[in-house]
Protein backbone atom coordinates (compact mmCIF):
# COMPACT_ATOMS: atom_id res chain seq x y z
CA UNK A 1 0.00 0.00 0.00
CA UNK A 2 1.45 3.24 -0.87
CA UNK A 3 1.01 6.26 1.59
CA UNK A 4 1.42 9.18 0.67
CA UNK A 5 1.94 12.83 3.10
CA UNK A 6 2.36 16.25 3.37
CA UNK A 7 5.70 17.00 4.30
CA UNK A 8 4.83 18.90 7.88
CA UNK A 9 7.42 18.10 10.24
CA UNK A 10 11.48 18.53 10.30
CA UNK A 11 12.10 14.55 9.81
CA UNK A 12 9.51 15.24 6.52
CA UNK A 13 11.28 17.56 5.15
CA UNK A 14 14.72 15.83 5.52
CA UNK A 15 13.12 12.82 3.77
CA UNK A 16 12.10 14.96 1.19
CA UNK A 17 15.59 16.49 0.58
CA UNK A 18 17.62 13.41 0.99
CA UNK A 19 15.43 11.26 -1.39
CA UNK A 20 16.98 11.92 -4.69
CA UNK A 21 20.46 11.95 -3.31
CA UNK A 22 19.83 8.20 -2.06
CA UNK A 23 17.88 7.53 -5.76
CA UNK A 24 21.07 8.43 -7.64
CA UNK A 25 23.44 7.28 -4.82
CA UNK A 26 26.60 6.11 -7.51
CA UNK A 27 24.94 7.96 -10.61
CA UNK A 28 27.79 9.69 -12.46
CA UNK A 29 25.72 11.85 -14.55
CA UNK A 30 23.87 13.43 -11.27
CA UNK A 31 24.76 16.34 -9.86
CA UNK A 32 22.68 17.83 -7.03
CA UNK A 33 21.31 21.50 -6.05
CA UNK A 34 23.28 22.89 -2.99
CA UNK A 35 21.69 21.52 -0.02
CA UNK A 36 21.48 24.66 1.43
CA UNK A 37 19.40 26.26 -1.03
CA UNK A 38 17.07 23.30 -0.90
CA UNK A 39 16.90 23.76 2.19
CA UNK A 40 15.57 27.40 2.26
CA UNK A 41 11.80 25.76 0.26
CA UNK A 42 10.76 25.29 3.99
CA UNK A 43 11.81 28.80 5.22
CA UNK A 44 8.72 30.96 6.35
CA UNK A 45 10.97 33.83 4.51
CA UNK A 46 11.78 31.82 1.21
CA UNK A 47 12.36 34.35 -1.43
CA UNK A 48 9.15 33.18 -3.36
CA UNK A 49 6.44 33.08 -0.86
CA UNK A 50 5.11 36.78 -1.48
CA UNK A 51 4.39 35.79 -5.07
CA UNK A 52 3.66 31.62 -5.00
CA UNK A 53 2.20 28.90 -2.47
CA UNK A 54 3.90 25.44 -2.66
CA UNK A 55 2.69 22.32 -1.10
CA UNK A 56 5.15 19.12 -0.85
CA UNK A 57 4.53 15.18 -0.63
CA UNK A 58 6.54 12.25 0.14
CA UNK A 59 5.31 8.36 -0.92
CA UNK A 60 5.78 5.78 1.21
CA UNK A 61 5.30 1.52 0.56
CA UNK A 62 5.64 -0.72 3.89
CA UNK A 63 7.50 1.91 5.31
CA UNK A 64 10.13 3.10 3.01
CA UNK A 65 9.85 6.11 1.45
CA UNK A 66 9.52 5.84 -2.45
CA UNK A 67 8.94 9.30 -3.93
CA UNK A 68 8.24 12.93 -3.69
CA UNK A 69 6.51 15.87 -5.78
CA UNK A 70 6.10 19.48 -5.21
CA UNK A 71 3.33 21.55 -6.38
CA UNK A 72 3.34 25.12 -7.09
CA UNK A 73 1.01 28.00 -7.55
CA UNK A 74 3.19 30.78 -9.21
CA UNK A 75 0.44 34.05 -8.88
CA UNK A 76 2.84 36.25 -10.92
CA UNK A 77 3.25 34.02 -13.97
CA UNK A 78 -0.66 33.32 -14.01
CA UNK A 79 -1.25 37.14 -13.64
CA UNK A 80 0.72 37.49 -16.28
CA UNK A 81 -0.65 34.95 -19.07
CA UNK A 82 -3.99 35.08 -17.40
CA UNK A 83 -4.39 31.93 -16.45
CA UNK A 84 -4.92 29.10 -13.74
CA UNK A 85 -1.73 27.12 -13.38
CA UNK A 86 -0.38 25.09 -11.07
CA UNK A 87 3.46 23.86 -11.35
CA UNK A 88 4.58 20.56 -10.79
CA UNK A 89 8.43 20.41 -9.83
CA UNK A 90 10.95 18.20 -7.45
CA UNK A 91 9.36 15.00 -8.94
CA UNK A 92 11.74 11.74 -7.85
CA UNK A 93 10.31 8.08 -7.69
CA UNK A 94 11.30 4.52 -7.95
CA UNK A 95 10.37 2.95 -11.37
CA UNK A 96 6.67 2.20 -10.39
CA UNK A 97 3.28 3.67 -11.81
CA UNK A 98 1.38 3.48 -8.59
CA UNK A 99 3.69 5.30 -6.71
CA UNK A 100 3.46 8.25 -9.74
CA UNK A 101 -0.09 7.90 -9.84
CA UNK A 102 -0.33 8.41 -6.13
CA UNK A 103 1.54 12.01 -6.04
CA UNK A 104 0.81 13.17 -9.21
CA UNK A 105 -3.17 12.37 -7.80
CA UNK A 106 -2.69 14.60 -4.71
CA UNK A 107 -1.02 17.52 -6.55
CA UNK A 108 -3.45 17.20 -8.63
CA UNK A 109 -6.24 17.35 -6.26
CA UNK A 110 -4.46 20.62 -4.47
CA UNK A 111 -4.33 22.38 -7.35
CA UNK A 112 -7.83 21.66 -8.27
CA UNK A 113 -8.78 23.01 -4.44
CA UNK A 114 -6.78 26.60 -5.03
CA UNK A 115 -8.94 27.06 -8.55
CA UNK A 116 -6.52 25.80 -10.59
CA UNK A 117 -7.62 24.03 -14.16
CA UNK A 118 -3.89 22.93 -15.42
CA UNK A 119 -0.93 21.75 -14.53
CA UNK A 120 2.81 22.08 -15.83
CA UNK A 121 5.99 21.01 -15.35
CA UNK A 122 8.65 20.16 -14.17
CA UNK A 123 9.09 24.33 -13.62
CA UNK A 124 10.30 25.47 -10.62
CA UNK A 125 9.54 29.18 -8.65
CA UNK A 126 10.97 30.97 -11.43
CA UNK A 127 13.81 30.08 -14.20
CA UNK A 128 15.92 30.56 -12.41
CA UNK A 129 15.32 26.89 -10.54
CA UNK A 130 15.89 23.64 -12.41
CA UNK A 131 13.80 22.76 -15.03
CA UNK A 132 12.43 20.30 -17.71
CA UNK A 133 12.06 16.57 -17.76
CA UNK A 134 15.39 14.92 -18.98
CA UNK A 135 14.01 12.65 -22.21
CA UNK A 136 17.44 12.09 -24.26
CA UNK A 137 21.13 12.73 -22.80
CA UNK A 138 21.19 10.56 -19.98
CA UNK A 139 24.91 9.46 -20.21
CA UNK A 140 25.41 12.89 -19.99
CA UNK A 141 26.68 14.63 -16.91
CA UNK A 142 24.04 16.90 -15.95
CA UNK A 143 25.32 21.02 -15.15
CA UNK A 144 25.28 22.52 -12.05
CA UNK A 145 22.30 24.63 -13.17
CA UNK A 146 19.90 21.59 -14.39
CA UNK A 147 18.76 18.06 -13.00
CA UNK A 148 19.07 14.55 -13.79
CA UNK A 149 16.24 12.35 -13.73
CA UNK A 150 16.47 8.83 -14.93
CA UNK A 151 14.31 7.63 -18.14
CA UNK A 152 11.47 5.67 -17.16
CA UNK A 153 10.66 9.33 -15.95
CA UNK A 154 8.89 10.15 -18.98
CA UNK A 155 6.99 7.35 -19.25
CA UNK A 156 5.66 7.36 -15.70
CA UNK A 157 3.99 10.95 -16.18
CA UNK A 158 3.09 10.39 -19.89
CA UNK A 159 0.62 7.33 -18.82
CA UNK A 160 -1.25 10.49 -16.29
CA UNK A 161 -2.02 12.06 -19.30
CA UNK A 162 0.65 14.51 -19.68
CA UNK A 163 1.47 15.48 -23.48
CA UNK A 164 4.56 17.88 -24.54
CA UNK A 165 4.05 21.71 -24.15
CA UNK A 166 7.88 22.68 -25.02
CA UNK A 167 11.19 20.80 -25.16
CA UNK A 168 14.43 22.69 -24.62
CA UNK A 169 17.68 21.56 -26.11
CA UNK A 170 21.15 21.57 -24.85
CA UNK A 171 24.60 21.60 -26.57
CA UNK A 172 28.04 21.51 -25.80
CA UNK A 173 29.41 24.62 -28.04
CA UNK A 174 33.44 23.68 -29.09
CA UNK A 175 35.74 26.81 -29.25
CA UNK A 176 37.40 27.00 -32.93
CA UNK A 177 40.86 26.39 -32.76
CA UNK A 178 41.46 30.48 -34.48
CA UNK A 179 38.94 33.38 -34.53
CA UNK A 180 37.92 34.06 -38.56
CA UNK A 181 39.32 37.83 -39.75
CA UNK A 182 35.90 38.61 -40.74
CA UNK A 183 34.34 38.16 -37.52
CA UNK A 184 36.75 39.97 -35.38
CA UNK A 185 35.76 42.44 -38.37
CA UNK A 186 32.61 42.70 -38.55
CA UNK A 187 32.65 42.81 -34.48
CA UNK A 188 35.03 45.62 -34.74
CA UNK A 189 32.52 47.68 -37.14
CA UNK A 190 29.17 47.11 -35.47
CA UNK A 191 30.95 48.17 -32.26
CA UNK A 192 31.75 51.52 -33.66
CA UNK A 193 28.83 51.98 -35.77
CA UNK A 194 26.90 52.15 -32.75
CA UNK A 195 29.14 53.78 -30.14
CA UNK A 196 29.48 50.78 -28.19
CA UNK A 197 32.04 49.50 -25.51
CA UNK A 198 32.82 46.36 -23.47
CA UNK A 199 32.14 47.34 -19.61
CA UNK A 200 35.13 47.08 -17.08
CA UNK A 201 35.14 46.39 -13.70
CA UNK A 202 37.93 45.90 -10.91
CA UNK A 203 36.46 42.82 -9.36
CA UNK A 204 33.49 41.23 -9.60
CA UNK A 205 32.02 43.39 -6.93
CA UNK A 206 32.74 46.39 -8.80
CA UNK A 207 31.23 44.18 -11.64
CA UNK A 208 28.04 43.87 -9.78
CA UNK A 209 27.91 46.84 -8.60
CA UNK A 210 28.03 48.51 -12.08
CA UNK A 211 25.62 46.30 -14.01
CA UNK A 212 23.45 44.05 -11.69
CA UNK A 213 20.84 46.63 -12.30
CA UNK A 214 21.26 46.74 -15.89
CA UNK A 215 21.77 43.16 -16.22
CA UNK A 216 18.50 42.31 -14.39
CA UNK A 217 16.67 45.08 -16.66
CA UNK A 218 17.78 43.23 -19.87
CA UNK A 219 16.66 39.79 -18.31
CA UNK A 220 13.24 40.84 -17.59
CA UNK A 221 12.83 42.85 -21.07
CA UNK A 222 13.91 40.14 -23.56
CA UNK A 223 13.36 37.02 -21.71
CA UNK A 224 9.67 38.72 -20.43
CA UNK A 225 8.16 36.22 -23.02
CA UNK A 226 9.87 33.04 -22.97
CA UNK A 227 8.07 30.31 -21.52
CA UNK A 228 7.79 29.87 -17.48
CA UNK A 229 9.70 33.18 -16.62
CA UNK A 230 8.60 35.85 -14.19
CA UNK A 231 9.78 39.46 -13.75
CA UNK A 232 12.51 39.25 -11.11
CA UNK A 233 11.67 40.72 -7.24
CA UNK A 234 14.27 42.04 -4.71
CA UNK A 235 14.62 38.82 -3.34
CA UNK A 236 15.47 37.54 -6.38
CA UNK A 237 17.91 40.05 -7.16
CA UNK A 238 19.51 39.37 -3.93
CA UNK A 239 19.60 35.47 -4.11
CA UNK A 240 21.17 35.67 -7.25
CA UNK A 241 23.57 38.37 -6.44
CA UNK A 242 24.80 36.42 -3.44
CA UNK A 243 25.18 33.01 -5.51
CA UNK A 244 27.69 34.73 -8.26
CA UNK A 245 29.48 36.32 -5.83
CA UNK A 246 30.43 32.43 -4.75
CA UNK A 247 30.66 30.82 -8.12
CA UNK A 248 31.84 33.63 -10.79
CA UNK A 249 34.91 35.12 -12.07
CA UNK A 250 35.30 38.54 -13.85
CA UNK A 251 37.37 35.83 -16.40
CA UNK A 252 34.07 34.66 -17.96
CA UNK A 253 31.76 37.74 -17.96
CA UNK A 254 31.11 39.92 -20.79
CA UNK A 255 28.96 43.10 -20.87
CA UNK A 256 28.70 45.89 -23.75
CA UNK A 257 27.40 49.09 -22.90
CA UNK A 258 26.12 52.13 -24.83
CA UNK A 259 27.13 55.69 -24.15
CA UNK A 260 25.46 56.27 -21.43
CA UNK A 261 26.66 52.85 -19.87
CA UNK A 262 23.26 51.49 -20.16
CA UNK A 263 23.94 47.41 -20.59
CA UNK A 264 22.72 46.54 -23.95
CA UNK A 265 24.24 42.84 -24.33
CA UNK A 266 25.57 40.19 -21.86
CA UNK A 267 26.86 36.80 -21.19
CA UNK A 268 27.54 35.39 -17.24
CA UNK A 269 29.66 32.04 -17.56
CA UNK A 270 29.57 29.66 -14.83
CA UNK A 271 32.87 27.41 -14.24
CA UNK A 272 31.45 23.79 -14.30
CA UNK A 273 30.78 22.99 -10.56
CA UNK A 274 29.28 19.57 -11.56
CA UNK A 275 32.15 17.65 -10.28
CA UNK A 276 32.98 19.69 -7.39
CA UNK A 277 29.46 19.57 -5.46
CA UNK A 278 29.00 15.42 -6.54
CA UNK A 279 30.90 14.02 -3.27
CA UNK A 280 29.63 16.04 -0.77
CA UNK A 281 25.52 15.78 -2.40
CA UNK A 282 25.77 19.31 -2.45
CA UNK A 283 26.86 20.15 0.90
CA UNK A 284 29.31 22.50 1.27
CA UNK A 285 31.74 20.81 3.42
CA UNK A 286 35.48 22.75 3.46
CA UNK A 287 36.57 20.01 1.06
CA UNK A 288 33.66 20.86 -1.31
CA UNK A 289 34.47 24.00 -1.27
CA UNK A 290 38.04 23.78 -1.78
CA UNK A 291 36.98 21.98 -5.13
CA UNK A 292 34.46 24.96 -5.95
CA UNK A 293 37.87 27.08 -5.66
CA UNK A 294 40.13 24.97 -8.17
CA UNK A 295 36.94 24.13 -10.44
CA UNK A 296 36.22 28.32 -10.39
CA UNK A 297 40.50 28.84 -10.63
CA UNK A 298 41.01 26.31 -13.40
CA UNK A 299 37.86 25.19 -15.56
CA UNK A 300 37.98 23.16 -18.47
CA UNK A 301 34.27 23.25 -19.09
CA UNK A 302 32.35 26.23 -18.89
CA UNK A 303 28.43 26.64 -18.37
CA UNK A 304 26.85 29.47 -20.47
CA UNK A 305 24.40 30.65 -17.69
CA UNK A 306 22.84 33.56 -19.04
CA UNK A 307 22.46 35.33 -22.10
CA UNK A 308 20.73 38.38 -23.05
CA UNK A 309 20.87 41.46 -26.07
CA UNK A 310 18.07 44.15 -26.12
CA UNK A 311 15.89 43.48 -28.95
CA UNK A 312 16.69 46.40 -30.86
CA UNK A 313 20.29 44.99 -31.10
CA UNK A 314 19.32 41.99 -32.17
CA UNK A 315 20.09 42.14 -35.91
CA UNK A 316 22.80 44.55 -35.54
CA UNK A 317 25.30 42.48 -35.07
CA UNK A 318 25.78 43.09 -31.29
CA UNK A 319 25.69 39.29 -30.94
CA UNK A 320 28.69 38.30 -33.08
CA UNK A 321 30.77 40.93 -30.92
CA UNK A 322 29.64 39.09 -27.96
CA UNK A 323 30.59 35.46 -29.20
CA UNK A 324 33.66 37.17 -30.55
CA UNK A 325 34.60 37.64 -27.07
CA UNK A 326 33.19 34.79 -25.04
CA UNK A 327 35.69 32.64 -28.04
CA UNK A 328 38.81 35.25 -26.92
CA UNK A 329 37.87 33.90 -23.19
CA UNK A 330 37.63 30.68 -24.01
CA UNK A 331 41.09 30.40 -26.21
CA UNK A 332 42.90 32.26 -23.45
CA UNK A 333 41.65 30.13 -20.34
CA UNK A 334 42.20 27.01 -22.61
CA UNK A 335 38.23 25.77 -22.16
CA UNK A 336 37.68 22.47 -23.59
CA UNK A 337 33.80 23.15 -24.51
CA UNK A 338 31.32 25.25 -22.84
CA UNK A 339 27.70 24.02 -22.01
CA UNK A 340 24.77 26.00 -23.24
CA UNK A 341 22.36 24.79 -20.55
CA UNK A 342 18.54 25.01 -22.00
CA UNK A 343 17.22 27.19 -24.94
CA UNK A 344 14.11 26.57 -26.40
CA UNK A 345 13.70 25.03 -29.18
CA UNK A 346 11.64 27.46 -30.78
CA UNK A 347 13.63 30.20 -29.89
CA UNK A 348 15.36 30.77 -33.45
CA UNK A 349 17.42 33.68 -32.88
CA UNK A 350 19.58 31.69 -30.15
CA UNK A 351 19.63 28.57 -31.60
CA UNK A 352 20.47 30.23 -34.87
CA UNK A 353 23.63 30.97 -33.39
CA UNK A 354 24.97 28.55 -32.45
CA UNK A 355 25.03 27.53 -35.96
CA UNK A 356 28.09 29.60 -36.23
CA UNK A 357 30.19 26.78 -33.80
CA UNK A 358 31.51 23.32 -33.71
CA UNK A 359 28.49 21.97 -32.11
CA UNK A 360 27.31 18.97 -30.52
CA UNK A 361 23.43 18.86 -29.45
CA UNK A 362 23.59 15.88 -26.47
CA UNK A 363 20.57 16.66 -24.09
CA UNK A 364 16.51 17.68 -24.22
CA UNK A 365 14.95 18.53 -21.91
CA UNK A 366 10.24 18.93 -22.00
CA UNK A 367 8.19 20.47 -20.12
CA UNK A 368 4.58 18.81 -20.25
CA UNK A 369 1.16 20.05 -19.43
CA UNK A 370 -2.87 18.73 -18.60
CA UNK A 371 -5.88 19.53 -18.20
CA UNK A 372 -7.39 18.76 -14.45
Amino acid sequence: MILIKEVKTKKEQKEFLNFPLNLYKGNDCFVPPLYGDEKKIFSKNYMYNDTCEAVYYNAYMDGKMVGRISGIIQRASNKKTNENRARFTRFDSIDNQEVANALFGEVEKWAKSKGMDIICGPLGFSDLEREGLLIEGFNELATFEEQYNYDYYQKLIENLGYVKEVDWLERKIYPPKKISERAKKLSSLMMDKYNLHFGTAKNINDFLRKYSEGIFHLIDTTYDKLYGTVPFTDAMKKNLIDNFKLIISLKYTAVICDEEENVVCFALCFPSLARAVQKSNGRLTPAALIRILKAVKNPKIIDLALIGVLPEYLNRGISTALMVKLLEIFLVEKIEYAETNLNLEDNLAIQNQWKNFENFLHKRRRAFIKKI
